[in-house]
């Protein structure tokens, strides 16, 4: 972990307890909010208490945070409305949709301003691959068969430049980003397809970029169908009055570092990514 995200989380810590966390009085049962395993749990934990607490104190519930023990398990516990609030990636969104129906949208993550994102294909510095169709005869290195950036939408690019998993000399699916980052770095993959913050968080320790994917529009926040629609509303209340404050802020920037603020979001919005799948279901591919 960085020097820097060490002082961001203890300043987050710091603001939280001046706003009084401790003292809060609740009224109900815990509620659940469910990640999927896109980063290390102790990782994911460190990012998202600041959250819970604060959307503790929103709610006057506590919060709890639950792992999945991968994409899948995450898809189906959000689909059959096992956690209360759930952060997806855009395909596991889509996928829960396609699998079990609407869930209500509470928001979305924006970056810099932006509520689109992209992947990276990643190879190491010394690394003489220039192009996609480089990549053909060599090892790579996906995320979870269910990652938006580490599967899907790196898949159906490498697709449109005629690039085919046949055409490697072997390919793997590990369970998060920084697994893949590591991999490449430790020379175990000629190449792999990460996001956006997690190349730049490993660029320095030798990693360049050998392309890039379309933009998807960005991570997102759902409800279970059970929550109540006055919690719902109370929920999307506080995550989008998060950038209003310097507590919130902080908050933001420990969810990912460049994180500005939670925007509206609606399920058109996640269109262009339904036609990736759709695609990628063609060619055979599913997770």
């Amino acid at each position: 972990m960085s020097n820097k995200r060490i002082i961001i989380y203890s300043l987050a810590f710091l603001i939280v307890l001046i706003f009084g966390i401790s003292r809060i009085t609740y009224t109900q049962d815990h509620l659940r909010l469910g990640l999927h395993p896109y980063l290390p749990a102790t990782e994911l934990i460190n990012r998202f208490t600041p959250l819970a607490e604060y959307l503790s104190k929103a709610l006057g519930q506590p919060v709890d945070i639950h792992i999945a023990k991968d994409y899948k398990d995450h898809i189906d516990g959000v689909g059959t409305d096992k956690v209360d609030i759930a952060f997806l990636g855009p395909a596991s969104y889509v996928r829960v949709v396609s699998l079990y129906g609407k869930k209500p949208i509470l928001a979305r993550l924006e970056i810099k301003g932006k509520s689109t994102f992209q992947g990276i294909f990643i190879v190491k510095k010394e690394s003489t691959l220039r192009t996609l169709k480089d990549l053909k005869g060599k090892r790579f290195a996906f995320g979870d068969p269910e990652s938006t950036m580490g599967h899907h939408v790196p898949r159906y690019t490498l697709l449109k430049a005629g690039v085919r998993v046949e055409d490697f000399s072997g390919h793997v699916f590990l369970n998060n980003h920084n697994n893949i980052a590591m991999g490449v770095l430790v020379g175990d993959y000629d190449a792999g397809a990460v996001k956006e913050d997690v190349f730049y968080e490993y660029e320095k320790r030798g990693l360049k970029e050998l392309a890039r994917t379309q933009e998807i529009p960005e991570h997102l926040f759902v409800a279970s169908n059970k929550l109540p629609a006055k919690k719902v509303r109370a929920l999307k209340k506080a995550l989008y009055h998060l950038k209003d404050t310097i507590r919130g802020k902080v908050i933001l920037s420990i969810l990912r570092d460049s994180t500005t603020g939670i925007s509206p979001a609606a399920d058109r919005d996640y269109d262009n990514l339904r036609i990736i799948l759709q695609q990628l279901e063609k060619e055979g591919v599913t997770p």
